[in-house]
């Protein structure tokens, strides 16, 4: 599943809003509380603890990532991992940011069946309040 939004500020100013997770709580109502474990910089093996509405507090570890472009990072539960992406490609008029997330695993069929409208609610507005956050300033 994937939302894109395009963003009227160039990349290289919607990145660090993007790529600053411990603020998302800021203006991101999705999320509650984010915090880096440990300190150093965002690379890949790195985690961080996340708590949201309705799903609680997980920790997600980073497996790529490319400095003002694009971080990816996964959360294992018994039964399925969840893949998260964020990307951001420059256009004409500011940027285009692409939020997906999948679930795989045994158990994934039915984490999509039980959360997706969920999941589609929350990436939408993770989409929308980046938006709007980057285009107030």
């Amino acid at each position: 599943m994937e939302v894109t939004v395009d963003i009227a500020v160039p990349a290289d100013d919607v990145w660090p809003v993007l790529a600053d997770i411990e603020h998302w709580p800021d203006w991101l109502p999705t999320v509650t509380a984010a915090k880096w474990s440990g300190d150093g910089p965002t690379e890949v093996g790195r985690k961080a603890r996340l708590t949201q509405p309705r799903l609680g507090t997980a920790t997600w570890t980073v497996t790529d990532y490319r400095q003002g472009r694009s971080f990816a990072w996964s959360r294992s539960s018994p039964g399925v991992t969840t893949h998260a992406t964020h990307a951001i490609t420059s256009t004409d008029s500011g940027c285009r940011v692409t939020l997906g997330m999948t679930h795989v695993g045994p158990l994934a069929p039915l984490t999509r069946l039980v959360t997706s409208t969920l999941t589609r609610k929350y990436v939408g507005t993770e989409a929308a309040s980046l938006k709007r956050r980057c285009e107030q300033d």
